[in-house]
């Protein structure tokens, strides 16, 4: 009896594994939305609620909450185009161990040196961690591909670093700040961590 080898499975095109991500993302933010316009905006009460006890949980429920639909469809696009970004350029794990790091980060920051009586929902919070990650994981990833990418996403977000300031009332610029923080947080350990498995590998 003879065996014929099977033909490998095709693996799923990293292309459109990140699309699907990217829009998984989306999809999930305005699908909130919706239930929260259904529900009054009373999910908008569980954002992060600085020095309150309640105000902890917005740490899990902050990053897919929006105050109104402008909220919303600023966030869309950047949203999904930097998810899709990571995701095609390190794969899925990486986009989804930077975002935890970015969530946290920007969660508990946030929490800290939010102003009292004040409540942060938003996005946000992960688009400026995702582009201070992509910005500069490639210098500690030691990879000239991230380096690249990363000059392209300072050109076209480059300007976000504006929204780390106190420049705008009603605008949480802490999350926009410890989002910030949590990517670079993400860069340095995903980057050296990626060098690690290239030395191993190389081994």
């Amino acid at each position: 009896m003879m065996i014929e080898p099977q033909p490998a499975e095709k693996p799923r095109s990293r292309l459109l594994t990140a699309a699907v991500w990217g829009g998984g993302f989306v999809a999930l933010i305005w699908a909130i939305e919706i239930i929260d316009a259904i529900m009054n905006q009373r999910l908008d009460n569980n954002g992060v609620r600085p020095w309150t006890v309640d105000g902890l949980w917005g740490i899990v429920f902050a990053p897919v909450l929006h105050s109104d639909w402008a909220h919303l469809i600023s966030n869309t696009v950047p949203a999904f185009m930097l998810t899709f970004v990571i995701v095609l350029s390190s794969g899925t794990m990486r986009w989804l161990e930077a975002t935890a790091i970015v969530w946290v980060t920007a969660g508990v920051g946030t929490w800290l040196i939010g102003g009292l009586n004040t409540n942060h929902v938003g996005a946000s919070s992960l688009i400026f961690g995702w582009v201070a990650f992509l910005v500069l994981r490639g210098v500690f990833a030691k990879k000239l591909s991230e380096i690249a990418i990363g000059i392209v996403i300072a050109a076209v977000y480059g300007y976000l670093i504006w929204g780390v300031l106190p420049t705008a009332p009603g605008v949480s610029w802490q999350g926009h700040l410890c989002g910030a923080i949590g990517g670079v947080i993400a860069a340095v350990v995903l980057g050296r961590r990626s060098v690690q498995e290239s030395d191993a590998t190389a081994k």
